[in-house]
């Protein structure tokens, strides 16, 4: 008998949950930047001891993977909210969900968090006012800054598609009750061969992308520090869009999970090494091939495993999981001005890059949250935070 996959229209406990856990890797990942032997920063201390070095491959690690699944998790539920909203509304929304704090960072956050660099430009003759405006990037909000491209793309994609599906002589929409003539198709189970198939794809497309964009490269225009990675960020999030069709957060058996941890884990390695050989001068197609298979072999790993490890052992949500997920958007647009603000009072701090590490991120976890707590109570505020 074939069923019909049910389309996430609300919270899924687990779901949430692995915002939480990408939530605080983004802060630990922008606290090794902050002492690691990767000073790509607003405030850095940068540190070439061995836990400096440490610090650098885990940020390295983390490139590999967290990013792109940030973008899965939030192409999940796109395609009900636009069966609900309609293509118009949902873009609406979307530009006033993502586009305000995108706006409101670059006005206020991204000026406060260049202030550093000030008395230099000041001293070349710059005004105030053209330095307010001009200093700095997006920063993290470059995350927000694509996420609205795709949802915006997405929904022109079934806004055209409803409009094709109503000139006359169209096929009528199917009467499963999915809006825009977009089906909700039958589950379908997925197999190793169609996973493999996919990090295939994907290394191929990466390969040949970073031929023209090579690893490294920073779009300064839009504030993209990883573009390298940028087909990873739309096929994932694709992969995001069809699973909420086909059912596929389900279908995930438990022992693919396990087989997909532990190939990331195992991984790791491989891949970091791969990597550095491929960042080398001389380095053919071969080396960039096996960059791109190593990465996506980790990252895809990740994604299935941790998928599968908290559908089936951290889908509950206490009280305090429910907190943090309600926050953790607004934790991950205010966490710069508190990673930095932390790190300035803690620069007189005399001690190993590892230790300051962990220090920092002991104390801007929790302050984050109650930052973000603070800040969603302002009226108004809730509605894009």
């Amino acid at each position: 008998m074939t069923t019909i996959a049910a389309r996430p229209t609300t919270r899924l406990g687990y779901v949430d949950n692995l915002r939480i856990l990408l939530t605080v890797l983004v802060l630990a990942h922008h606290c090794a930047l902050t002492y690691g032997a990767l000073p790509m920063w607003y405030w850095t201390e940068p540190s070439e001891s061995l836990s400096g070095l440490a610090l650098l491959a885990f940020v390295v690690a983390n490139q590999f993977w967290f990013m792109g699944f940030f973008f899965l998790l939030s192409g999940l539920f796109v395609p009900g909210s636009v069966d609900r909203k309609g293509p118009g509304a949902f873009a609406r929304d979307r530009l006033v969900r993502l586009g305000v704090p995108l706006v409101a960072f670059w006005l206020v956050a991204r000026p406060v968090l260049s202030l550093p660099g000030w008395p230099e430009r000041r001293a070349q003759g710059e005004s105030f006012l053209h330095f307010w405006f001009s200093a700095g990037d997006p920063g993290p909000m470059w995350f927000v800054e694509v996420l609205l491209v795709m949802s915006l793309a997405y929904a022109a994609f079934r806004a055209l598609r409803a409009r094709s599906a109503a000139r006359p002589g169209a096929l009528a929409a199917p009467a499963d009750g999915a809006a825009d003539g977009v089906p909700a198709l039958a589950a379908q189970p997925l197999s190793f061969r169609m996973i493999a198939g996919f990090v295939a794809v994907l290394t191929v497309v990466t390969a040949l992308w970073r031929l023209a964009v090579p690893l490294g490269t920073y779009w300064v225009g839009v504030g993209l520090p990883t573009p390298a990675y940028l087909p990873q960020y739309v096929l994932l999030f694709v992969a995001g869009l069809l699973a909420a069709r086909r059912g596929w957060l389900t279908a995930l058996t438990v022992r693919q999970g396990r087989v997909a941890l532990i190939v990331a884990l195992v991984g790791v390695g491989p891949a970091l090494g791969v990597s550095a050989l491929a960042s080398a001068p001389d380095a053919g197609i071969l080396a960039l091939l096996g960059q791109s298979l190593t990465e996506n072999v980790v990252a895809i790993g990740a994604v299935v495993g941790l998928l599968v490890l908290f559908r089936e052992r951290f889908s509950g949500q206490p009280a305090w999981a429910r907190f943090a997920a309600r926050h953790s958007f607004a934790v991950y647009v205010i966490h710069p001005l508190v990673l930095v603000g932390v790190a300035v009072l803690l620069s007189p701090l005399v001690a190993p890059a590892g230790v300051k590490f962990l220090v920092l991120l002991a104390l801007s976890v929790p302050l984050c949250w109650g930052v973000a707590y603070l800040l969603r109570r302002i009226p108004g505020v809730a509605r894009v935070l």
